[in-house]
């Protein structure tokens, strides 16, 4: 009887499966309504209608609204731009931050960077959210700028980079001043270089 157990216990932990999958559908019916109808325009029964999922499944693994969002703006901007390894400084910004503008301008792109900038001022949670995202990104960006470092380039802080090269991109779809094109981005890595 114990041995049955822990068998189930390692498949509902496994990677893939069908907590893999609720997930995935909840967070792209998060993003769909968001991309719909913006921030604070829907429940949690509208995201569970949306992924197919009972909102008993929402509230137990969520637990509200907030803590959804917050995870959705979490796993999906964190989980895209892997962190370029060209060899160089330069180029390992022009392809991060070409990885970054194609992922900001693509379909659900824009409706997570209104998420993320609606939950920092959402309360606590979206705070925390917020924060965690911004640290992620700085980690990312500090592991480059650290390599870049050992190989004796001359390299900007990581706020430099978030200031210089993000930040105009994130306005730019913000705001929808968008393309972000080649030779913009180029601009961007040129000038904190």
């Amino acid at each position: 009887m114990a041995d049955g157990v822990n068998e189930e216990r390692q498949r509902a932990r496994r990677p893939g499966g069908r907590s893999a999958r609720v997930a995935a559908q909840v967070h792209q019916a998060v993003t769909d309504l968001i991309g719909e109808r913006g921030y604070g325009n829907f429940t949690v029964g509208d995201v569970a209608t949306r992924a197919g999922v009972a909102d008993s499944s929402v509230y137990r693994r969520w637990g509200n609204l907030e803590t959804l969002l917050a995870d959705v703006v979490l796993t999906r901007l964190n989980a895209q731009s892997p962190m370029p390894d060209t060899g160089t400084l330069a180029g390992d910004l022009r392809t991060y931050a070409a990885q970054v503008a194609r992922e900001i301008t693509g379909p659900d792109g824009p409706a997570l960077l209104h998420l993320a900038v609606a939950l920092s001022s959402s309360g606590e949670r979206g705070r925390q959210a917020s924060e965690a995202l911004r640290a992620e990104r700085t980690r990312q960006l500090q592991s480059m700028l650290d390599r870049a470092h050992d190989r004796g380039e001359r390299a900007p802080d990581a706020y430099e980079v978030l200031d210089h090269v993000l930040a105009p991109m994130y306005i730019r779809v913000l705001f929808g001043l968008v393309p972000l094109t080649p030779d913009y981005i180029e601009g961007l890595v040129e000038r904190v270089m």
